[in-house]
């Protein structure tokens, strides 16, 4: 894939230390009955931004709210003037096709994730191939950054039946399927 550069272990206690606080905003996720994704903004050492998905259930459900655009639209609301290719996103869950564009469209360039998306996961879109505006984005994705404990939490959803949302996919059997082969190891 032409510009995306699939970045190796660097600075693994920076990836950690973020990862870990957008698995807090995916555990508030899936304590409040939503599908555990979330997500945080770091630019220069800090947390700018933090979302988490909602409204994947109940009387509002969309597929609008996911954890980076509403950790997206926070960062635009309230800083601004922060340059967008200095920012690390963070998010427990591979950015889906929607998000990844809408990051990479507003000027994001790093994104460091934890559990791979099977079903509608972004970051293997091959950029050389679209429209010239994105053909010569350099992209750099850190996958698999505190993969397992993102991994608990999905199990947790998909394990409990009152959780309709994407019961039954691909991804639901995937991440059992991962789990048993975890614990048959």
């Amino acid at each position: 894939m032409k510009n995306i550069r699939v970045a190796g272990i660097i600075d693994m206690n920076n990836h950690d230390t973020f990862m870990r606080q957008a698995l807090l905003e995916a555990r508030e996720a899936l304590i409040a009955g939503e599908f555990p994704v979330g997500c945080v903004m770091a630019h220069r050492g800090e947390i700018i931004s933090r979302g988490r998905r909602i409204n994947s259930r109940g009387p509002d459900e969309n597929e609008l709210d996911h954890a980076e655009i509403m950790a997206l639209r926070k960062l635009l609301a309230r800083r601004p003037e922060i340059e967008p290719a200095e920012i690390v996103v963070y998010s427990t869950m591979e950015p889906c096709l929607m998000c990844y564009v809408t990051l990479l469209l507003n000027g994001i360039r790093t994104i460091v994730y934890a559990y791979e998306d099977v079903m509608g996961g972004g970051t293997g879109l091959d950029l050389s191939e679209l429209a010239p505006l994105y053909q010569e984005m350099p992209v750099t994705i850190t996958p698999h950054i505190l993969r397992r404990d993102s991994l608990e939490l999905f199990k947790a959803f998909f394990s409990n039946q009152d959780n309709a949302y994407w019961q039954d996919s691909p991804l639901a059997r995937y991440t059992l399927n991962q789990i048993a082969a975890e614990e048959a190891e």
